[in-house]
């Protein structure tokens, strides 16, 4: 394969900043575009670190596009300070021409065990951020997160949830996350349902044993029980034709070099073959 082949290969495959979290956002960049990648999905704390506009420029300087800004929402509080957080990220993701902003929503406030509230809110919440989007002309992706986190990080657990919402407004997507939405038995209906909705799509695998801290359960792909190859098919179908975005939370990765973690997330890519 010529060199350029491979990069055109690599056009689609985005880096999310968490897979290797050791690195800066100077260095993921960097990295990202050495190794032939097309995007880069940035998580707003070492986005703070860099600056917005310093960040804006380095990324576009390196040929990359943002697949998605991690990460606005938690907004079951109903506290105006999460607007205002939520506004910032809609202001940063401008900034950044990213391709959305990923809004996981969040889960029950503290001391609360009223399930069906926590959602109403989330609904009258992003009801009231998306005339701001609109008009920054940024997309929001509802990102629904498998039902294991529901009590403390997302109320909305599968894509037909988040698309029940998503449909209601305007300027808002969905996030297709293979961890959070494989053992969905009704996912094949639900992604043709996005068709149009899907703002991101985010490849890792689910691995057992699940660790004691379960956010951190996430696996290269390939290492688990994830056939990727249905469900990418599946998003294709719908008409997603954005970046695939690599999100992987797990300590043995963290803890590994992050050049052998990127050439393997590459190697990994390339073996599925989606492009």
């Amino acid at each position: 394969m010529s060199a350029r082949e491979g990069q055109a290969e690599l056009a689609r495959l985005s880096l999310n900043q968490m897979t290797t979290r050791r690195w800066s956002l100077p260095e993921a960049v960097e990295a990202s575009a050495r190794a032939g990648l097309g995007g880069i999905g940035v998580w707003r704390e070492p986005l703070a670190a860099t600056g917005v506009a310093a960040a804006a420029k380095l990324i576009r300087d390196a040929g990359l596009g943002v697949s998605s800004l991690c990460r606005g929402g938690f907004l079951t509080s109903g506290k105006p300070a999460a607007l205002d957080d939520n506004r910032r990220a809609i202001d940063e993701a401008a900034a950044l021409d990213a391709a959305c902003v990923v809004l996981v929503v969040g889960g029950l406030p503290d001391g609360s065990r009223d399930l069906v509230g926590a959602r109403a809110r989330v609904a009258e919440t992003v009801g009231e951020l998306t005339p701001y989007a609109a008009e920054a002309g940024v997309r929001l992706a509802l990102e629904p997160l498998h039902p294991m986190y529901c009590a403390d990080r997302s109320v909305l657990s599968t894509l037909a949830q988040a698309l029940d919402l998503a449909e209601q407004l305007d300027r808002v997507g969905v996030v297709v996350d293979t961890f959070h939405v494989w053992w969905d038995p009704d996912l094949p209906a639900q992604i043709a349902r996005a068709s149009g909705r899907i703002s991101s799509y985010q490849i890792c695998d689910w691995i057992t044993p699940l660790p004691a801290d379960v956010l951190l359960a996430r696996g290269l792909p390939g290492d688990g029980h994830i056939d990727f190859a249905p469900i990418t098919a599946a998003v294709a179908a719908a008409g997603y034709t954005g970046h695939i975005e690599v999100e992987i939370f797990n300590q043995q990765v963290w803890d590994a070099d992050p050049d052998q973690v990127l050439a393997a997330v590459v190697e990994r890519y390339r073996a599925l073959g989606p492009a």
